[in-house]
């Protein structure tokens, strides 16, 4: 059962989650689900894989795809917009001011050494988000192989990953229909 909500604790929320969110959209899914799923219950782990998906397959900002999904399933409209204007604004605000002394950021060690650490840490939070969602897919030999093979392409080609994902959207497709009819001959 889902939780009620107010339009106020949407914005809220995804104010907060841009806020704390340094790296991009991906570092963004672990304190998204944690805030929507574990505290909010608003969603559950299902949702937030199906709008992982979309997000990624969808032109747009990650943080942006995902704030206006989730915002639409809880509260329509009105929701979609709260969650996208709170998930921006955070960034917004921040990059306004470090545009007023970027010189001084720029040149400062204690800052680009801060942005190293921050970099690590990122790569352990889509890490463990990756871990943490993957539990919900349901493998079979086929989507191994479709892992597989788009992870080799991925990283040894400089084909977009849009086109992956469209590749294997339609080979799933395919195979989906084929086992089908394998299924009703059997029938």
């Amino acid at each position: 059962m889902k939780k009620p909500h107010t339009l106020f604790e949407l914005f809220w929320t995804f104010f907060k989650i841009g806020a704390m969110t340094f790296g991009g959209g991906l570092a963004m899914m672990p304190i998204m689900r944690r805030e929507v799923v574990q505290n909010k219950n608003w969603v559950d782990d299902e949702d937030v894989l199906k709008i992982l998906v979309i997000s990624e397959s969808t032109p747009g900002v990650f943080a942006i795809n995902s704030a206006t999904f989730i915002g639409y399933k809880i509260a329509k409209f009105k929701g979609s917009l709260l969650a996208t204007l709170g998930v921006i604004l955070p960034s917004f605000i921040i990059i306004s001011i470090i545009s007023l002394f970027i010189i001084q950021f720029k040149e400062n060690q204690i800052v680009a050494y801060a942005f190293y650490g921050i970099q690590a840490g990122v790569a352990i939070l889509i890490f463990k988000a990756a871990l943490r969602l993957s539990k919900k897919i349901h493998f079979t030999a086929f989507s191994i192989a479709i892992l597989v093979a788009s992870i080799i392409i991925s990283l040894f080609t400089d084909i977009s990953v849009i086109y992956i994902l469209l590749v294997s959207a339609v080979l799933a497709i395919l195979f989906g229909y084929i086992e089908s009819l394998k299924e009703a001959k059997h029938i």
